[in-house]
């Protein structure tokens, strides 16, 4: 086993009284209670971590957060296994067990690296370029298996994901210096207050440093905020919890990890993350910013690092990452980091400035440790194939430009500074703007329509004593705006005030190779890329983007965005703010998919809805299918029948005697209130005002665009009370469509809508002896054909239950539609099929009701129709032409287009041979044997072997196809073609005569 050898004798805040074996590949390490993986793996001394994507190229850990683009494992000690993990954001634990990913047959010992060796051969998109002779799908196979990073888990996720929803007044995203400050004040005034951090512990980028304040460590000051935070009732602290997106009117999404490790199946019991939606009255962004890296030759090299991440692990961690360390920078912010490590006994071997002057404090105190500081150099060379053994120190000649080469210096560590990016990622999702500062070399918040306030770094304030003004500057403001009352000044902690010189530009490093200058390390995007785009008259950034991959790896361009940026900038010879920004999608961090289901998987997806008789069906063999979300029997095979036999016996027992059918999920709404006839005239196209009590209407309901979106029967309980059937499918999406109409649109009409679909059974008696069952039954209701017509409705009482009863029919024979409340549905059920015995009564299921509509030519939308079919396309014209008032979708049937004689048309099909089935979604062609590609003139929407006319029959949409009844034509599918008659949709008793009998 490794035992850590690179750990500090300083204060830090790693527990070295509890050691943590883990396993990297086939190597066992030890790493203790409060590291990373990272920080653990570079106390052992390794260097090389990861492979780059297209390349091959080894890695090292490069950076301490979620922007690291090059520490990325397969963690295999879990249930499943789970790629792309950071080891620079994964807190260690027992029994850690990963692989590196996208090597073979490891990350030190990599086949592929060979790849390196062709780099010239594969710059930016070459695959779109030399993969396409003679065919891309030569090249796929090969592609695909080596494209990808990590190995996605083959068996499903065992674990539980959980969901909650929250409001607050001030949301305070980020837990470092600013964000803790804001809080804090916000949370003394009494206003419900949440802090998210996505580190472990709170306090951000302090956690890293040795600032002081008050006086003290800065460390002490976080824990006594947290402390006092925690004692407010009204505070709610979310560590472990990243910030993933921001929405429309202050809605905020997070994603809080609750655990890294379970083992055993017991573990999957417990939740392994929580996604939170929280919607805030203000928002406060404290998230920091995260440190560019420099662009110069090899500067891919494992050792490279942020100057920031060596200062953490130094001071956070106590891992010393190298023996000799040089620190790159152009800027004052990396003099820290060395004078840190000075201070802890690291010896730097250099400070290399590209600025030719800078004389703050910061580089006196530099001197004064005897560092060695070379003022206007930069790094010409790197040394070292597999990790840093030197670099080559060149004169800088300003604007990148490099000079000769003067001295060479060992060591084993660059940390590098290219200066610092404000994370602007939630203030963009949020619909802010930016703005580039050139004095501080970077894109800043600049406003935004919602309620939101960049504090801190985030807001580009890089100096403490600025973030902790600029945090409580924010809450109080935010605390007059919410509570509305005014807050003395707050006292500010003390801390010691140190000035920054100024910036210097450093985009890359020109004179250099540019293929040799790594932009997004993970991709392999060079500043050569960069260039081949710009020549190839790539200008917008969201184009060089996608045709480089540059900032569309894991890290999403953390790292690599601002420098592309530039360098494009440079390379078209314009601002940067000219040259714009790509979008900054949600999520800011790759969110596990499992945490968006929560616990709505699987079952609970979609929870099966049951009819109240599914026991009986369950019990008497009927084939259950989930039709429409709802559990129906598609038919009811008797011993020794197939599928086709049993429909065709339970159509032929509808026709011939009575049928049975639980119709229950049929839609059912209730529209009431003084202006329900009006505003039912304004969903309906036909005119249902002059509908009368106790009648029922067929409708149709269009959308805005005049496509058909769903039918039903209409009754009218009342003046000003109706009841509006829908398909099984649309109950709930139509309810909610109309009440959106009625509450955006129509705020003047007093109506109320209620879906009363689950509160109804629905047992539907239909067949040649219907009326002869339905009398047989203790009832209030007179059955006769004088007293109960088709197309009326009545209510009254069967065997003392409250009933409603529908005379309709979707089978073209006489049907009474019983409607009673839900829980005596079974009990209706079974005393049907008891009095029913002696009419021998057949229950039949819904595969069996679409051979029964097919062959009377009844529509069934979603079936029968497309997304452009229109009620013209059906032959409603003249019943749109009789209604004077206005419908939704009126209007654009108006358009040419929809007016169309050749539009798709709803007729027949029959095929001139009986014996001989049409395929549904064949072609209509009017060649036998079609030379392909050939016109599609419609398609076959619905087909079966009708069991009662003793033929081959359909239903289908045909381009003009009402004015060619009669025609001959063929249908195409599978590779044959079958004759057939286009013909009137209603195939079986065209007069009506059985249903109204």
């Amino acid at each position: 086993m490794s035992k850590a050898s690179g750990r500090l004798n300083t204060a830090h805040q790693v527990d070295l009284n509890t050691p943590i074996r883990f396993v990297i590949g086939t190597k066992v390490y030890q790493g203790y209670k409060g590291d990373t993986v990272a920080s653990a793996l570079l106390a052992n001394g390794e260097k090389i971590v990861g492979r780059s994507f297209k390349l091959h190229r080894p890695r090292g850990v490069m950076t301490a957060g979620c922007e690291e683009p090059n520490a990325l494992l397969q963690v295999e000690s879990g249930l499943v296994t789970e790629p792309n993990v950071r080891a620079t954001t994964t807190p260690l634990y027992e029994g850690f067990v990963a692989n590196g990913q996208n090597a073979w047959p490891n990350v030190k010992f990599d086949l592929f690296g060979l790849m390196n060796l062709f780099q010239k051969m594969l710059p930016a998109s070459f695959y779109y370029k030399a993969l396409m002779w003679p065919s891309w799908h030569v090249y796929e196979g090969l592609v695909r298996r080596l494209a990808g990073l990590g190995k996605a888990p083959r068996e499903a996720d065992p674990y539980r994901y959980h969901k909650r929803n929250a409001h607050c007044d001030l949301l305070v995203c980020g837990g470092g210096v600013s964000g803790l400050m804001s809080a804090l004040i916000a949370a003394e005034s009494g206003l419900r207050v949440m802090l998210i951090d996505e580190q472990t512990t709170f306090g951000g980028r302090l956690n890293g440093e040795s600032q002081q304040i008050d006086g003290k460590p800065a460390t002490e000051w976080i824990k006594a905020t947290v402390a006092k935070l925690e004692s407010f009732d009204n505070v709610t602290l979310l560590s472990n919890t990243t910030v993933t997106g921001y929405y429309e009117q202050n809605f905020l999404t997070a994603a809080q990890r609750l655990t890294y490790h379970m083992t055993g199946r017991d573990g999957a019991d417990k939740a392994r993350e929580r996604h939170w939606r929280i919607r805030a009255r203000h928002v406060i962004l404290a998230t920091g910013a995260i440190e560019r890296p420099l662009v110069f030759p090899n500067n891919d090299r494992p050792g490279i690092m942020l100057a920031s991440a060596v200062r953490e692990y130094s001071n956070r961690y106590g891992v010393a990452v190298g023996k000799a360390i040089v620190v790159f920078t152009n800027n004052d912010s990396a003099y820290e980091c060395a004078l840190d490590l000075a201070q802890a006994g690291v010896k730097v071997a250099a400070i290399v400035d590209t600025r030719a002057k800078a004389d703050g404090s910061l580089q006196r105190a530099a001197r004064a440790k005897n560092i060695p500081l070379y003022m206007g150099y930069t790094v010409g060379a790197v040394h070292g194939l597999r990790s840093v053994k030197a670099i080559t120190l060149a004169k800088h000649r300003g604007n990148g430009e490099l000079g000769e080469s003067e001295k060479r210096i060992a060591c084993d560590i660059v940390a590098m500074s290219g200066g610092w990016t404000p994370t602007v990622h939630l203030h963009s999702q949020a619909g802010g703007k930016l703005r580039y500062d050139d004095s501080r070399l970077c894109l800043i918040p600049d406003g935004t329509p919602q309620a939101v306030s960049s504090v801190g770094a985030a807001n580009g304030q890089f100096m403490l004593a600025d973030c902790l003004e600029s945090g409580a500057d924010a809450a109080t403001k935010a605390v007059a705006e919410l509570a509305d009352s005014e807050l003395a000044a707050p006292q500010l902690p003390c801390v010691d005030k140190v000035t920054y010189t100024q910036p210097e530009a450093y985009w890359y490093t020109k004179g250099a190779r540019t293929d040799k200058q790594w932009v997004d390390f993970q991709y392999d995007v060079k500043v050569s890329d960069l260039e081949l785009a710009a020549r190839e008259n790539f200008v917008s950034v969201e184009h060089v983007k996608r045709y480089t991959t540059n900032g569309m790896s894991l890290d999403q361009g953390k790292t690599s965005n601002v420098n592309a940026l530039a360098v494009m900038s440079e390379l078209l010879g314009k601002p940067i703010p000219e040259v714009g920004t790509t979008k900054f999608r949600p999520p800011y961090h790759p969110s596990t998919l499992g945490a968006y289901g929560g616990l709505n998987v699987r079952e609970r997806y979609a929870p099966r809805q049951l009819m109240p008789a599914h026991s009986w069906h369950i019990a008497n063999n009927a084939q259950m299918e989930d039709f429409g979300g709802w559990m129906r029997p598609a038919c009811y095979p008797a011993k020794g029948e197939t599928e086709a036999q049993a429909i065709s016996r339970e159509v032929l027992a509808v026709r011939e005697n009575v049928g049975l059918f639980e119709s229950s999920p049929l839609g059912k709404i209730e529209v009431s209130g003084p202006d329900a006839a009006a505003f039912l005239n304004k969903i309906y196209i036909n005119n249902l005002k002059t509908l009368k009590v106790g009648r029922a209407r067929y409708g149709l309901i269009t959308n805005e665009n005049g496509v058909v979106i769903d039918d039903g029967v209409v009754v009218r309980l009342a003046d000003d009370h109706f009841l509006l059937h829908t398909t099984s499918g649309g109950a709930a999406r139509i309810s909610q469509w109309m009440e959106e109409w009625l509450q955006c649109e129509w705020l003047d009409l007093q109506v109320l809508i209620n879906n009363v679909t689950t509160q109804w059974a629905n047992v539907t008696v239909a067949g040649l002896k219907a009326r002869a069952l339905v009398e047989k039954l203790s009832s209030s209701f007179d059955f006769s054909a004088e007293a109960f017509p088709h197309m009326t409705f009545q209510t009254g009482e069967i065997c003392g239950v409250p009933a409603r009863i529908l005379r309709a029919s979707f089978s073209g024979e006489v049907s009474y539609e019983i409607n009673i409340p839900a829980n005596y549905g079974l009990a209706l059920w079974e005393h049907l099929l008891e009095e029913g015995a002696a009419l021998g009564i057949t229950p039949y299921g819904v595969e069996s009701l679409m051979v029964l509509r097919m062959e009377k030519g009844l529509l069934h939308v979603g079936a029968d129709t497309d997304g452009t079919t229109n009620p013209l396309d059906l032959g409603w014209g003249g019943a749109i032409a009789k209604k004077e008032d206005d419908f939704i979708g009126r209007r654009s049937l108006l358009r040419p287009e929809d007016q169309r004689e050749d539009r798709l048309q709803f007729v027949g099909i029959e095929a001139l041979d009986p014996t001989e089935p049409m395929t549904i979604g064949g072609h209509i062609v009017l060649d036998k044997n079609p030379t392909l590609p050939t016109e599609s003139h419609g398609y076959v929407t619905s087909a079966c072997i009708s069991p009662t006319l003793k033929k081959s029959l359909g239903l289908g949409i045909v381009s003009g196809g009402r004015s060619r009844i009669g025609e001959n034509v063929f249908v195409f599918a599978k590779g044959k073609t079958i004759a057939a008659k286009l013909v009137s949709p209603t195939h079986y008793d065209p007069e009506g005569a059985r249903l109204n009998a």
